[in-house]
């Protein structure tokens, strides 16, 4: 799932992408209020998390031009204006939630579930299986005909990108976007990368492979023919 973040003081923006990243999340963050309308408007997201004094425009701003432009987009209002009144006036407008800084990691991601669960975007279980591969989303476990494999956290976010798309082709940039997100250097080869880890954990000492290269298009999860 991918979450955009809207948050001007950087070092909150580094936890909060890095507490989202390690919970399994695809995050995008920007620093002003003006980045995150456009990206909001233009990309899909799953949830934004959402500061209201940015620079450039206010969250209740984003959140206004955002519902006028028809985005139902979860909002998840995380700021330190505290009065009544802006809550109110930040429900009023469209948002979600609503949390008051300084604030709990585990409370925002509850949280964070919470509005995904109501919108339905969230199941509590679920089971992904290709063949004899099983990822499991709430234990975030791999099997292979019931042999443990290990995965390291982006290895695991593109697995499940894969396995959801079992398959359909996937070409490099749809993976950058929602495993490494949106501002990724798409001349990195690191998608190669964790695709050849990936073999070596889950093809290679198996009897078909699952991982497919489409050359000069991307790659593809299925059972051989």
């Amino acid at each position: 799932m991918k979450i955009l973040v809207v948050e001007d003081d950087k070092g909150a923006l580094r936890f909060i992408k890095k507490g989202l990243t390690e919970s399994g999340y695809t995050i995008d963050a920007v620093l002003n209020g003006e980045d995150g309308l456009f990206l909001a408007v233009n990309q899909p997201y799953d949830l934004i998390v959402l500061d209201v004094m940015l620079p450039g425009m206010s969250g209740f701003e984003i959140i206004s031009e955002l519902r006028k432009a028809g985005k139902d987009t979860p909002v998840v209002f995380l700021t330190a204006r505290d009065a009544p009144d802006d809550i109110v006036h930040g429900l009023n407008l469209g948002a979600d939630d609503y949390l008051v800084k300084p604030f709990a990691f585990a409370e925002l991601l509850a949280r964070i579930k919470a509005v995904l669960r109501r919108g339905g975007k969230e199941k509590r279980f679920e089971r992904l299986t290709v063949g004899g591969l099983s990822l499991d989303l709430v234990a975030r476990t791999a099997r292979r005909d019931e042999k443990r494999i290990e995965l390291s956290g982006k290895e695991f976010l593109l697995l499940e990108y894969l396995m959801r798309n079992s398959g359909h082709v996937l070409t490099r940039t749809m993976i950058l976007e929602k495993v490494w997100g949106y501002n990724f250097d798409t001349s990195s080869n690191i998608i190669d990368v964790h695709i050849n880890r990936l073999r070596g954990k889950i093809d290679k000492q198996f009897k078909s492979r699952l991982i497919h290269t489409i050359k000069g298009v991307g790659y593809v999860l299925k059972e051989e023919d």
